[in-house]
Order: structure tokens, then sequence, then C-alpha cells
């Protein structure tokens, strides 16, 4: 099992629309392409990095590796615009990939 994570810091002064619309818009978007079994989203409690920002990680369970690859080819692209046009200037954004064992 692969674990795609996205860590995203956001600016307090959208927090709470940005909060909204990844729970019922974004991750369901996401879910809805058929890549992923399922996922979990949690609230980084340590390590802030910034004051004005609070930090989420979403891990996004994917069968292997080349079920992620077409999700990041075909679909990706156009869910991280999405976000990156709604958000711009207000959030940072990094991407790990974790294997289950």
């Amino acid at each position: 099992m692969i674990i795609y994570s996205v860590t995203v810091a956001i600016d307090e002064s959208v927090h709470d629309d940005w909060l909204k619309w990844m729970k019922e818009d974004h991750i369901p978007k996401v879910m809805d392409t058929g890549h992923f079994q399922d996922f979990r989203m949690l609230k980084l409690i340590s390590h802030q990095t910034e004051e004005e920002t609070v930090s989420y990680n979403i891990q996004y369970e994917c069968e292997s590796m080349a079920e992620l690859h077409k999700y990041q080819v075909n679909k990706a692209p156009a869910l991280q615009k999405e976000h990156s046009e709604r958000y711009d200037g207000k959030f940072a954004a990094f991407r790990t990939l974790l294997e289950k064992v």
C-alpha cells in the first residue's frame, strides 16, 4: 500500500473556508478519481512553522505506484491548479510518498 501524503500550511485568514472546502469539495473530488481506497486528514499539533498558519496532513491510500502514477499524470494537475488558484499566496504545500509495511 502506498500513502500519498500532502502537508499544507494554510494562512489563518482563509483557514475556515479552506477546511470546509477541503472536506466538502477537494477531498471528495480526489476520492472520486477512483485511484485511492481511503484517506485520513490530520491536523499538525507540533512543529507549526508560522504563527499565522495552521498545518494539516492529508494521507491518501493507493494500491500501487502504478495507480498513483495514473493519478499524478491524469488527475492531479487540474485538482492542484484549482487549489492553487483558490488559495493563491495563502498556503505552502509539500508531498511525500510512504509505503505501508
